[in-house]
């Protein structure tokens, strides 16, 4: 082995050069000169005594965290830190600790939580954060890499969301919130309680759904209110035998669609009220329906039994065909004989009202957060938005913040169905709130937020998505040349709005009187608009208001005017040629128009014979009485003068010879495309179909 110099080993060992003199001289070796060569064993010495050393010797991160420790411990000395409780010194402990650890050099590594996350809409950089188990920061970064600026309490929209867990190694879910909360609450101990059963009366008009649901009324809640109901909020509470049942009279045919079709099961009954003298109406096939798609259980209640010509058999045969057959005949469904007007039955029809409740076994956590749905909701001059909410779940109490659809709010005041005040709602209760700060819609789902700082933002992203969906209904909605033929036919307008503008007023009374000639009776060409210079901002948006197109006649928009007009979806047309200008509204004005068809009778034939050709079909032999026919033309068969087909000649001979077409007084074979049922006697009309393109009169 070659010799190793002193500063060749001092290089190598990361070590001063006089340090390795210091040893050879310790070691009775001379070493006056950085450039003496050492042997194999010299080395492996030096680095024995230099490994030796720097275990024995403190590091410098040693160093550092022993001048740390000391300077904190005399810091906590100086504030007598052993005078104050157990508890304080062990925060400070920590503290200590976190900058110990500083000291150390030590990075907290991230790690993306294993398996599937459910994200709600809106969800907000903290949030995510907390779903993925990283930090914000890391985020934030991630965001700004993608072009987005955001805060950590910014709002993220689903794409967005999604992309930030690919991008993580993570798979995600976006759900509503109500959706998430219900998602979370599944995760806890539930502790189920027997609910009320919540019914609907349905039925065609005139049957007597009013009746039965005002007698019910007035039996079990106004007798005991001395004077009536102080105040109807479209649903109610009786009480049978200690029990409660709540009845709906709100939703109509029309709102129990809607209301389901938003994800709201409101309903667990349906009683449906079918006359014992009329029977089975169309609108009670439509509310049978409704009941069966929502998958609830349906009680007949066979109204009117009072009446002389009442035939309650007649009514169960009809429901029968229809699916609801009696329990006395063998089915599954409950029938009860009732007269509402004298009040017959309605003790029965309420028993087994309660007997269908306990075979659906309805249960509700009254402990997690309250859940509803709206029933109805209105503008109260006084108390301002009020909505009537069934809750549905949990216990709603005053003072809790709610989201419902993009309306948020805090509980100001609750009443129940006599216009009691309350403090607090349990399950399949019926209450009137006050405290919303806007108005939801029917159907709409009511949740409570665990803070009112969640409530604004649920509610400010949704109401931050219907504006973006409303400003491009109207972006879509804008008229243009190119959309102008589709709205006619859709809406039947015939009016075209301008504005005009123009260089100079001799252009302006041009362009006018051309555009002005151009109006027909059938299409209106109205100018609300015209001026001198170029088109502005003030032209766009009365455009906009007016769903009018700008035409600018040797005049160019200003960029303000162009960037709203990009924004609103206002149409903008600019010419130099008074021809191009009237031609491209001319155009127009014919696209407005529909085309009109016009049916021009070529030929009449009489089938004198018929051939069944295999692997052809069936062939017409025929004479032509009038006109001629032709090959590919329209025709219509007659038997005994009724049309029996229309379609098209699909082969036309004479003899052998494919031929174009056959006069009157010849014989030939007619063949009709993709039909076979001719007989002898039948008579051939051959006509043709002309489109007439639209005339501007």
């Amino acid at each position: 082995m070659a010799k190793v110099r002193i500063y060749q080993l001092a290089k190598e060992l990361g070590v001063e050069e006089t340090r390795i003199m210091e040893i050879l001289e310790a070691h009775g070796m001379k070493s006056g000169n950085r450039l003496i060569g050492l042997d194999e064993d010299q080395v492996r010495m030096i680095k024995e005594e230099l490994g030796r050393e720097k275990v024995s010797e403190p590091s410098p991160t040693d160093e550092k965290i022993e001048a740390i420790t000391e300077e904190i411990e005399s810091k906590l000395e100086k504030e007598e830190i052993k005078k104050k409780p157990r508890r304080t010194r062990r925060k400070k402990l920590k503290r200590v600790d976190k900058t110990l650890t500083a000291g150390k050099g030590v990075v907290e590594k991230e790690t993306v939580k294993e398996g599937k996350i459910t994200l709600s809409e809106g969800v907000t950089v903290k949030e995510l954060s907390e779903k993925l188990g990283i930090k914000s920061k890391v985020i934030m970064k991630k965001l700004l890499e993608m072009g987005i600026l955001a805060t950590i309490n910014q709002t993220l929209d689903k794409d967005t969301a999604m992309k930030l867990c690919q991008e993580f190694g993570c798979e995600a879910e976006v759900v509503s919130f109500e959706e998430e909360v219900m998602l979370e609450e599944e995760m806890k101990p539930k502790e189920l309680m027997p609910r009320d059963p919540v019914v609907t009366v349905m039925g065609h008009v005139d049957h007597g759904k009013t009746s039965l649901l005002d007698a019910i009324r007035q039996t079990n809640v106004a007798e005991r209110e001395m004077g009536g109901i102080t105040q109807h909020i479209g649903a109610y509470k009786i009480e049978v035998n200690g029990r409660g049942i709540v009845f709906l009279d709100t939703p109509g045919h029309e709102a129990f669609t809607r209301m389901r079709s938003r994800g709201a099961k409101v309903t667990d009954i349906v009683v449906l009220v079918v006359a014992a003298d009329d029977g089975v109406m169309p609108q009670t096939v439509e509310a049978i329906n409704h009941a069966k798609a929502a998958g609830v259980p349906i009680l007949v209640a066979v109204n009117k039994i009072d009446k002389p010509n009442a035939d309650p058999e007649k009514v169960k045969k009809q429901l029968s065909d229809l699916g609801l057959t009696p329990e006395e005949w063998g089915g599954k469904t409950v029938f009860v004989e009732i007269s509402a007007k004298k009040r017959i039955n309605l003790d029965l029809l309420l028993e087994m009202l309660l007997l269908i409740a306990d075979l659906e076994e309805l249960k509700a956590d009254p402990n997690v957060l309250a859940r509803g749905t709206v029933l109805e909701a209105r503008l109260d001059r006084a108390r301002g938005p009020v909505a009537t909410v069934l809750i549905q779940s949990g216990t709603l109490r005053v003072g809790e913040p709610f989201i419902v659809g993009a309306v948020w709010g805090r509980v100001r005041a609750m009443f129940d169905d006599r216009g009691r005040r309350i403090d607090e709602a349990g399950p399949s209760t019926p209450v009137e709130i006050t405290g919303l700060q806007g108005l939801p819609e029917a159907g709409d789902i009511f949740q409570v937020v665990k803070s009112e700082a969640k409530a604004r933002q649920i509610s400010n992203f949704r109401q931050a998505k219907l504006r973006e969906k409303e400003l491009a209904r109207k972006r879509a909605s804008r008229l243009t040349l190119d959309k102008l033929y589709e709205q006619i036919r859709e809406e039947g307008i015939k009016e075209l709005p301008l504005i005009i503008k123009a260089d100079v007023h001799g252009s302006l009374e041009v362009v006018e009187d051309a555009v002005e000639k151009l109006s027909s009776d059938k299409i209106r060409l109205r100018i609300i608009h015209s001026g001198v210079g170029a088109i502005n901002v003030t032209d766009v948006l009365l455009a906009s208001a007016s769903n009018a197109i700008i035409i600018g006649f040797n005049v160019r928009p200003e960029k303000k005017a162009i960037e709203l007009a990009e924004a609103e979806g206002v149409d903008i047309r600019l010419h130099t040629v008074i021809y191009n200008l009237t031609n491209e509204i001319k155009n127009a004005m014919v696209g407005m128009l529909e085309p009109t068809f016009e049916e021009v009778p070529l030929g009449r034939a009489e089938v004198r014979e018929v051939f069944r050709i295999p692997r052809v079909g069936v062939v017409a032999g025929c004479y032509v009485t009038e006109g001629k026919l032709v090959r590919n033309a329209e025709v219509r068969l007659l038997r005994d003068n009724i049309v029996i087909h229309e379609g098209k000649i699909g082969s036309l001979r004479r003899f052998k010879e494919d031929v174009v077409e056959v006069r009157e007084g010849f014989e030939c074979g007619v063949g009709i495309a993709n039909f076979n049922d001719i007989k002898i006697g039948d008579i051939i009309e051959c006509f043709q179909v002309v489109k007439k393109a639209p005339e501007i009169e």
